[in-house]
């Protein structure tokens, strides 16, 4: 079988995903994707990235953040790939990983420790202690 690729030839995952992102069978029906080219302002990215959390689904926050950090100046990478490892951290504790969930949430969380204030209302400090969806909520400010 060959694999989805990109323009670049980067790998992509064109499989539908469960809620909680885990690949499916091709053909079968999944929740719906954030899209490739999704690339957010930072205020659009806080927005939905609040919103896919209030749903209990911290893999598609994963990928808007991810969406952002992709697009965003240089000097806010490290906000927006903390954000997206914090999110796949989450994600690995929603699917029972608990030693995949603390290497994701230590990473994101160290990508995170150094930004001070409270870029676009995020307080990152308090994001990356997030252990939870609702911790994460709090720090982004909803």
């Amino acid at each position: 079988m060959t694999r989805d690729r990109d323009a670049e030839g980067r790998a992509r995952n064109a499989r539908p995903r469960d809620a909680f992102g885990r690949p499916l069978p091709h053909g079968a029906e999944g929740v719906a994707r954030v899209p490739d080219d999704y690339a957010p302002t930072a205020r659009q990215a806080v927005a939905d990235g609040v919103e896919m959390l209030r749903l209990g689904r911290p893999f598609h926050a994963h990928e808007i953040f991810e969406g952002r950090w992709k697009a965003c100046p240089p000097e806010e990478r490290e906000l927006w790939q903390g954000l997206a490892q914090i999110c796949v951290g989450l994600t690995h504790l929603q699917r029972g990983n608990p030693r995949g969930a603390e290497a994701l949430l230590n990473r994101g969380a160290g990508r995170l420790a150094a930004i001070e204030g409270r870029p676009y209302g995020i307080d990152a400090a308090l994001a990356a202690r997030a252990r939870s969806v609702d911790d994460l909520l709090t720090a982004l400010g909803a």
